[in-house]
């Protein structure tokens, strides 16, 4: 079943938790994502390439820039804009996913100021009235719920077209927005950037490869600017700027004698309320009428950077170890939101007493029993859930639990603000450091892996080279992880 024997394992990854979780898969039978890649192969190179399209009903087509084959799809579209087509859809995707998540979060803070909410709250009231005078909302005479309410209505405004441009994009220095200004590149709102990607590159619409590029650039901009800083800035005005802390990471953070809970997904919102219910004091106590000495929850990807940056808690992999985490036999519970989980763990938790819990409507998935997460109620839903992954620990079969090293240090909680504060409260010494030469730069490493590459090793590899070379460096998404 599995392409994988003996030391192979180390051309997948440079994690010693990866390579002792895949000889267990191997050794089991049960299928993991190198597996699934390994049957894909070979891929498509039309696709590889870009230059297949299936756009519209007259194809799918594909263009082969390279030998005799076809030159133009049926519609006369060459390999430019095929290609063009392509990725600008892949970044409308992309940049809706990142804007959604935003949106559900500015959504909260509306349910915040309108007080229907059980457990969220404001969390840094100095952040919020920051961001309420950037929209140009009066703040004197407020608590913080009105305040809230006037932030939260106005930041709907983002996602439509009634702005002339988006309010937090004016934050780039005025040279960068003269030449968005320029190139007609100016995200205008955060929907609309979205909808007008996918319009034009319908067929027949946009067909000029540059004209398409630069309105991938504006939807890009729309998400950078638009849905991905609001979602950073509310949720930090919900459950608290992140400040540094110490926590531990990889599957050693799995716990043979606890409870274990893993939070995967995007969204801190549902992460945050399974916090406060393993907090219970009547679910600490029911854990142990059980058997287990605690509950004990653990991080994979957004999610659970998330709470790792807030919360401390420990992160026991990213994107590809999700299945892995399974394999160990000790957890009792994955809890999913949405973005980065594969359908794959529905099949991998069945191989064991591990229960998946779905929680977004948006997300659901074939296979996975699921509760429907409602921020108007989510400390009940919270406590719901962890109710069951306790109730699940009965089910363990201990001499399946396999947990393959001991946990590792992790510094986290980079925040802006926490720089800035360990800077003295202003950015002078760290520019003063880049004018003089002993800092050449400042670098942001983030994403996710890939198992066409081996895992953590570009971004653990780039990272020391950038330090080498004099660079800082921040890291987030699976990057956070690599080691």
């Amino acid at each position: 079943m599995t392409p994988f024997s003996g030391n192979g394992y180390k051309k997948y990854s440079i994690n010693e938790d990866t390579w002792a979780m895949m000889d267990i898969a191997h050794r089991e039978g049960i299928e993991t994502v190198w597996d699934r890649l390994a049957k894909q192969e070979p891929q498509c190179g039309y696709c590889q390439l870009g230059t297949s399209c299936r756009i519209c009903t007259m194809g799918p087509c594909r263009v082969d820039p390279f030998g005799d084959g076809p030159q133009k799809g049926v519609c006369g579209a060459d390999a430019d804009i095929i290609v063009a087509r392509n990725l600008a859809r892949m970044v409308a995707a992309g940049a809706s996913a990142h804007s959604d998540h935003g949106r559900d979060i500015l959504e909260t803070l509306h349910l915040v100021g309108e007080g229907k909410t059980d457990v969220y709250k404001i969390s840094d009231s100095a952040k919020l009235r920051r961001l309420a005078a950037e929209y140009g909302i009066v703040t004197e005479g407020k608590n913080d719920q009105e305040v809230a309410h006037a932030l939260a209505w106005q930041m709907m405004e983002d996602f439509g077209m009634r702005h002339d441009g988006l309010v937090l994009a004016k934050r780039a220095p005025q040279a960068r927005q003269d030449l968005w200004r320029k190139t007609a590149t100016y995200p205008r709102g955060i929907d609309r950037e979205n909808v007008e990607m996918l319009h034009r590159t319908n067929m027949g619409v946009d067909n000029d490869w540059v004209n398409i590029l630069l309105q991938a650039v504006r939807t890009a901009l729309s998400d950078g600017w638009g849905g991905s800083m609001l979602a950073t800035e509310l949720s930090d005005v919900l459950f608290g700027v992140p400040t540094p802390k110490m926590s531990q990471m990889n599957l050693g953070v799995i716990k043979a004698d606890q409870v274990n809970i893993i939070l995967h997904g995007h969204n801190p919102m549902l992460s945050e309320v399974i916090v406060a219910a393993s907090q219970d004091p009547e679910l600490l106590e029911l854990a142990k009428s059980k058997g287990a000495q605690g509950i004990n929850l653990a991080g994979l990807c957004c999610t659970g950077n998330e709470v790792l940056m807030r919360k401390g808690i420990p992160m026991a992999g990213n994107h590809l170890m999700q299945e892995l985490c399974i394999i160990t036999g000790a957890v009792e519970m994955m809890v999913v939101d949405y973005q980065c989980i594969m359908p794959a763990v529905a099949e991998t938790a069945k191989c064991f007493h591990t229960k998946v819990i779905s929680t977004f409507d948006k997300a659901k998935f074939p296979g996975v029993e699921h509760i429907s997460f409602d921020a108007q109620h989510g400390l009940a839903i919270g406590k719901q859930i962890v109710r069951m992954a306790v109730e699940n620990f009965s089910n363990r079969i201990p001499s399946r639990v396999r947990i393959p090293v001991s946990s590792v240090p992790v510094m986290t909680g980079f925040s802006i603000e926490a720089i800035l504060s360990a800077l003295g409260g202003t950015p002078k010494p760290l520019i003063d450091a880049i004018v003089a030469g002993s800092i050449r730069g400042a670098v942001g490493v983030v994403g996710c892996n890939n198992p066409k590459i081996r895992q953590d090793l570009g971004h653990t590899e780039l990272t020391k080279r950038l330090i080498e070379n004099d660079i800082l460096v921040l890291v987030t998404g699976c990057a956070t992880v690599g080691r």
